[in-house]
């Protein structure tokens, strides 16, 4: 039996390059190959209303923009289920269940919430629902019996808590849930690209990003006020490359075929040749931005031009999350069955059970 692929993302927002680095270019090319039975991607929009339940209109509005996002990145659904959380209550469920398997002192040490509750200036005010955040995302993996999850680094907690979970229920109920493994990007750079300001993430509060959706004028504006080394002020002057977001995102999205196209006088063949240039003084940041918009527009012209096509039948971008979700609730039915029937709660297909409390009140 092949493997099986469980994916996703919150819709609290449109996707960046970031997204694209991290996990939407693997999800295309791991869908091109013959390596699973089955690809679910999640739109999680259920889970995003556990921070945003005073602005739901928040997370309808982007259900569609990530659902454009994926479809323009190329993501396939004759390859791929895509599919809204919310509309397969079963997932809440197997979520309720898991619950009795984790303490809420094990949840609070979960460092990717410590970060999120954190970042999101809960304080004392922490809504229950996103302290169980990793417990729900356990329902999602195993509820389709998902053996690989492409997350990034920061989601690499969330994954161990799913396999703990499996690993408890499976001790106590018989072998009955599937236990994971996480895969990152391949390229180390990909596993957090950095804001356009120089902060370690980012973030659309911070307005830090360039999204997937964004116009060429938005994108080119975006690079040329990127943050690069403050102490690089003069073209002369040598310059750091390390930490320095132009030099990153170059080394996530440039190819020998940007250098090929761009310094057609053979200046730089490779990016390590640029790099050298900048490090030991006498090439200014401009330049090496202007390089970067040349790139990031070659990347992302596509994604604009089947957006475009897609933004034209919002119904049809419906009619596919709608069809997704029907085929994804079979496959979690299937599952709360399962899970249902180890833990004895299946009264309805437990016959035994029945006869033999019949027989007991007989005598």
């Amino acid at each position: 039996m092949k493997d099986i692929l469980l994916t996703g993302d919150r819709p609290t927002g449109r996707l960046h390059v970031g997204h694209l680095v991290g996990s939407l270019r693997q999800r295309v090319e791991l869908q091109d190959q013959d390596n699973f039975d089955k690809i679910f991607i999640e739109i999680a929009d259920a889970q995003a209303t556990t921070d945003n339940s005073g602005n739901l209109q928040k997370v309808q509005d982007n259900v569609l923009e990530v659902a454009l996002d994926y479809l323009s990145c190329g993501i396939d659904p004759n390859k791929c289920t895509i599919f809204l959380q919310s509309q397969i209550p079963e997932l809440s469920d197997l979520t309720f269940y898991y619950m009795n398997l984790v303490t809420l002192a094990r949840l609070e040490r979960n460092p990717t919430v410590k970060q999120e509750v954190k970042y999101r200036e809960f304080g004392n005010s922490i809504p229950v629902g996103f302290m169980t955040y990793p417990i729900s995302q356990a329902a999602d993996i195993t509820g389709f019996n998902a053996n690989i999850v492409p997350v990034g680094e920061d989601q690499l907690p969330m994954i161990e808590q799913t396999r703990e979970i499996v690993r408890t229920f499976n001790r106590l109920y018989g072998e009955t849930l599937v236990e994971p493994e996480a895969v990152l990007p391949k390229n180390k750079v990909c596993l957090r690209l950095p804001g356009t300001d120089g902060s370690a993430k980012m973030s659309k509060s911070l307005g830090n990003c360039i999204f997937l959706a964004d116009t060429e004028e938005e994108v080119e504006r975006k690079i040329k006020g990127m943050y690069t080394d403050p102490n690089h002020l003069r073209v002369e002057d040598p310059g750091k490359t390390e930490e320095n977001p132009v030099f990153i995102y170059l080394e996530a999205f440039s190819t020998p075929k940007h250098f090929e196209e761009y310094f057609t006088e053979g200046e730089y063949k490779n990016l390590d040749e640029l790099k050298a240039h900048y490090e030991r003084g006498g090439l200014g940041d401009m330049f090496v931005k202007k390089f970067l918009i040349y790139v990031m527009q070659d990347i992302l012209e596509p994604i604009r031009k089947r957006r475009k096509e897609l933004e034209k039948d919002i119904p049809g971008v419906y009619k596919i999350l709608f069809e997704g979700s029907d085929k994804a609730r079979k496959e979690v039915q299937e599952t709360l069955k399962k899970v249902k029937s180890a833990m004895g709660l299946d009264y309805r297909n437990n016959q035994e059970l029945i006869n033999s409390q019949q027989e007991k009140y007989n005598n």
